[in-house]
């Protein structure tokens, strides 16, 4: 048995491509699942996000019909525990809500405050690149129209 030289082996090396899609694989694999694992959680994220912020409207629009602040805090407590189960993602043990004026008693304004902390986005992304896990939004409805 003989044995080539040095730079004929390695120039059979180089000529060989068998195993280059798995190495193409194996780098790009991570990067891909990184970004799907980042559309998903983030996605779930600004769907919450979207459906706080429609239920504090929702809920501005309901405290109108109020004449007095209590009034309007029953009517918007009477809101969200009838509606709750049309939002998919908000758990209502984690929502809290406020019901207020403005300063010149002509706008009804109503603060919904979320905990999302178990969501699946912290689990599935590095804790750098997440956003906080309150979600806080307010709506405001003017008393008496324009």
């Amino acid at each position: 048995m003989t044995f080539s030289p040095l730079p004929c082996r390695i120039s059979k090396f180089r000529a060989n491509e068998s195993g280059g899609a798995a190495v193409e694989f194996a780098l790009s694999a991570p990067v891909f699942v990184l970004l799907l694992l980042g559309m998903l959680g983030y996605g779930i994220y600004l769907g919450t996000a979207h459906q706080v912020q429609e239920l504090a409207t929702n809920s501005a629009r309901t405290a109108l019909a109020g004449l007095n602040t209590a009034e309007r805090n029953s009517l918007v407590a009477s809101f969200v525990a009838s509606n709750i189960g049309s939002y998919s993602f908000i758990d209502n043990s984690k929502l809290r809500y406020m019901v207020s004026n403005s300063a010149d008693q002509n706008e009804v304004i109503v603060t919904v405050n979320y905990n999302a902390a178990e969501l699946p986005i912290w689990s599935l992304l590095p804790a750098s690149l997440l956003p906080s896990k309150q979600i806080i939004r307010t709506s405001s409805v003017r008393i008496g129209g324009l």
